[in-house]
């Protein structure tokens, strides 16, 4: 990959030549501007970093877009979408828009999944919109929508179709790992030629679920590879309950993207396990969870939401991360 798009893996950016040195500890980084963002998800072109994310106008979420080009002060530029695409209240009746996005570059077109659904329910969908490009000055700049990738319905899956996430494998297999709740995390292979679902390989593959004892409430996947191991980054207990959300961000590792994923203890994901990245229970924040991560120059960030206190409004929020016997460690939210 020597074009500098084509360093795009797992829906995040890898960049070489980055202007940040190489990062001894974890540090919160120290945020400004319009941070106020759920479910965020990023990526890089040229100079300019994006953050895709749940938010909207009108009552209607339709994935905000917001951008900076040092990772610390973020200003927000618009919006993915200027209305529902048509397909999707015809599939999910009652949906009032699209949120959980995710961002990743293939085959030579930007791809942003995204979620449709009803709260608390799996009848729930996840569509594809594509762009040549993320720089809305540029004349190649438009989303154009794809329609929708895959589908659970109520009653016949026990699994829910939102928070999708890409993972590419250097064989240039697409994968693409989603869910919610009820039966745990899934996974299918992508054609990306199209990005839709690949008519050659079938099998729906099961990375993490929690026992129902304690909700099912695993979610918001997100996969990197380093070292040459695969890391399910997960969100664990409950968000967009404000100030009273229980979100916090777990994860394990496998050699194979396939899995089995175990935390750093051996406990499998598949039975409950996720090695505690980092939670919120005290301070000015609460419930830090639907992660992503930047890889870019040596350097890997950990991306995420919390929930303020006093408010409990969400906002973005950005570690740097370092890793300790092949696991991660990120700053601590004041």
């Amino acid at each position: 990959m020597k074009d500098a798009k084509m360093h795009v893996l797992l829906g995040v950016a890898v960049f070489v030549g980055a202007s940040f040195c190489s990062a001894a500890e974890q540090e919160m980084l120290r945020l400004s501007g319009d941070t106020a963002l759920h479910d965020p998800v990023i990526i890089k072109e040229g100079d300019t970093y994006y953050v895709f994310a749940t938010g909207g106008r009108r009552g209607q979420n339709c994935v905000p877009i917001h951008t900076s080009t040092d990772l610390r002060h973020w200003t927000r530029i618009g919006y993915v979408f200027e209305e529902l695409p048509e397909w999707a209240p015809k599939e999910i009746p009652g949906t009032r828009g699209t949120w959980a996005p995710d961002i990743s570059f293939f085959n030579g077109t930007y791809h942003l999944y995204y979620s449709v659904s009803t709260f608390g329910k799996n009848s729930s969908a996840i569509g594809l919109a594509v762009n040549e490009t993320l720089d809305p000055n540029s004349p190649k700049y438009k989303w154009v929508d794809r329609g929708m990738v895959v589908r659970s319905t109520e009653g016949a899956d026990d699994w829910n179709a939102i928070d999708g996430n890409i993972a590419i494998e250097d064989n240039g297999r697409v994968w693409l790992n989603w869910g919610s709740f009820w039966g745990g995390i899934k996974m299918r292979r992508i054609d990306p030629a199209t990005g839709m679902l690949s008519a050659e390989d079938t099998k729906l593959y099961s990375l993490a679920r929690r026992p129902r004892s304690v909700d099912g409430a695993v979610e918001a996947p997100f996969l990197i590879r380093r070292d040459g191991d695969w890391y399910l980054f997960v969100s664990f207990d409950f968000c967009c309950r404000g100030a009273k959300s229980t979100y916090n961000v777990r994860v394990g590792r496998s050699r194979d993207i396939t899995g089995p994923y175990v935390d750093r203890d051996g406990t499998p994901m598949m039975e409950g396990g996720g090695t505690l990245v980092i939670e919120a229970t005290e301070g000015a924040w609460r419930g830090a969870g639907h992660q992503a991560v930047l890889q870019e120059g040596g350097i890997d960030y950990l991306v995420f939401h919390a929930y303020d206190a006093t408010t409990g409004r969400s906002h973005l929020q950005i570690s740097t991360m370092v890793w300790e016997d092949g696991w991660p460690r990120v700053g601590s939210l004041p």
